[in-house]
Formats: C-alpha cells, sequence, structure tokens
C-alpha cells in the first residue's frame, strides 16, 4: 500500500484515549480533523529515546505557535495501547495541547501505508516517523521518514509547511 500523500482524503478510523476522568474512550479521526487544521504525528514507539526526547518535546514546545497559524489539534499517534499512551503523556506534565492517542492494533497506522516492520527489534509492527498536515480531511503536507531517520517531521518543519 502506498503511503499518504499530499492531495489524499485521510482514512477514518477509530484510535483509543484516557480521557480526564480516566474512562477509556475511543475516538474518530474524521470527528478530530474534519473542517479543521490538524496534525497528526506518528512515532515508533511510547517511551523510545528519538520520540521522548526529540519528537514529542518539539511538539509540546510550539504548540502554541501551531495553534497561533489555526492548527486545531495537535495529534500523536503510536502503536502501543492506551495505558501506555496515558503513562507516556504524563512524561511530559507542560504539554497543554498535544493528544496522545493509542492505535494499538495498528490498523489506523497501516490505513496510512505507514506501517514498519521492526520485528528484527523485537518490536513487531510499528508506525513510520511522520507528520501530516491535514486541513478539512486533506493532506496538505506529508513529511514521511525513511527507517531510523528524523530529518522532516519535527514540529519546526511543520510550522515552515504553514
Amino acid at each position: 500500500m502506498a503511503p499518504i500523500a499530499v492531495g489524499d482524503t485521510i482514512p477514518e478510523g477509530t484510535l483509543s484515549y484516557f480521557d480526564e476522568n480516566d474512562q477509556l474512550q475511543q475516538v474518530s479521526v474524521h470527528s478530530l480533523a474534519a473542517g479543521k487544521k490538524v496534525i497528526i504525528f506518528g512515532v515508533p514507539g511510547a517511551f523510545t529515546p528519538t520520540c521522548s526526547l526529540k519528537h514529542v518535546p518539539g511538539y509540546v514546545e510550539k504548540a502554541e505557535e501551531l495553534k497561533s497559524k489555526g492548527v486545531a489539534e495537535v495529534i500523536c499517534i503510536s502503536v502501543n495501547d492506551p495505558f501506555v499512551m496515558k503513562a507516556w503523556a504524563k512524561t511530559f506534565p507542560e504539554n497543554k495541547h498535544v493528544k496522545f492517542l493509542a492505535d494499538g492494533s495498528a490498523t489506523y497506522t497501516h490505513a496510512l501505508g505507514l506501517e514498519l516492520n521492526l520485528s528484527d527489534k523485537g518490536l513487531g509492527v510499528r508506525s513510520r516517523r511522520f507528520a501530516i498536515l491535514v486541513e478539512d480531511l486533506k493532506v496538505k503536507a506529508a513529511n514521511i521518514e525513511s527507517r531510523g531517520e528524523f530529518t522532516c517531521s519535527n514540529a519546526d518543519d511543520v510550522l515552515k509547511a504553514l
């Protein structure tokens, strides 16, 4: 399957998270993105070095600037269960805007064409590192990394696309 690209409509899908009352919830990706400008960025795994030390912190730090440019939602997805995503989100106490959503079975990641097989490293199927800028369900920018790289999907790269 070809990866999601500029001009494509993002696929519909359901992701999981814990709400402010600590209740497990499901959310439709289209409900988060319809009629809005959103950033969806994906990481290979919660608590992994590049994801935890570089990728997510950049979005947490730049969230206000992204919002000032009309971004309604900043969404981090990972092929982890919602319990892991909840625990990982707590490691960013300064975060006010990045939503951490779980794609536990990689179903949405597969629909995006962005799965990454890391079985050789004992991690199973994960997500490629990416950032997509979406306006009313249409992809306006798609920054998709090659395996092991972190060169084009950071918050500064997305800011340039705005």
